[in-house]
């Protein structure tokens, strides 16, 4: 991905405007679960391209260096890219499971406490599952458990 890509949100990324609510829309209707697929899948479908990038870079900058320290770096290069790549493939999975609660019709709700997470919020982080408040506590009580 080339490094200006790296920086733009999701929304850039699907080539969507943040969503413009209209007076009295119900929350999670059509047009805002289409929304939201819109964006899940393009970011879905920019972490697969990323990772035919890289199973096509890995295979043609692979070579058998006679020299251990360009031979070390190259496979610690390999290491760094591998890594990214799981993280995007666990993100991926979770990009698929959100899909699948839009497609249930439930998407948008705290998995918590069940009120709207928010469209700005879904905007921000497409995979969010709690409402901001319940992440807030989640976060301190994680940080309180851990010292």
């Amino acid at each position: 991905m080339p490094e200006a890509k790296k920086l733009l949100g999701v929304l850039a990324i699907a080539g969507v405007e943040a969503y413009q609510e209209q007076p009295g829309e119900e929350y999670m209707g059509e047009k805002q679960r289409d929304h939201f697929k819109n964006i899940l899948s393009a970011w879905r479908n920019e972490l697969r391209e990323e990772v035919d990038r890289t199973v096509v870079h890995m295979k043609d900058e692979a070579s058998n260096f006679p020299d251990p320290v360009d031979r070390a770096a190259q496979e610690e290069e390999f290491s760094l890219e591998l890594r990214a790549r799981d993280r995007e493939r666990k993100l991926i999975k979770k990009i698929e499971k959100t899909l699948q609660l839009i497609e249930n019709d439930e998407f948008g709700f705290c998995d918590t406490c069940g009120i709207e997470i928010g469209i700005r919020r879904l905007e921000a982080r497409p995979t969010a599952e709690q409402c901001i408040d319940c992440k807030t506590l989640s976060e301190i009580k994680e940080k309180q458990m851990v010292g």
